[in-house]
């Protein structure tokens, strides 16, 4: 027996990830560029947050930022 999945079935269940990725992103993107200095390259930063999904702007957070000056 084949059960079919129906796109109404999963969209409850994905758009809140889809909103929290895309809320992420976007702060890290503004974060990233407001920042003065970052542990590495910006341009690498800007490639980690926006291919490596919910996961890149969050290594940002946590291991991008600079508050030493």
């Amino acid at each position: 027996m084949k059960e079919s999945i129906d796109l109404s079935q999963i969209l409850p269940i994905i758009a809140p990830i889809i909103v929290i990725q895309l809320i992420l992103m976007v702060i890290a993107l503004v974060l990233c560029a407001k920042a003065d200095h970052t542990r590495g390259p910006k341009w690498v930063w800007v490639l980690i947050i926006i291919f490596v999904n919910i996961f890149g702007p969050i290594a940002f957070f946590i291991a991008g930022r600079r508050t030493d000056g």
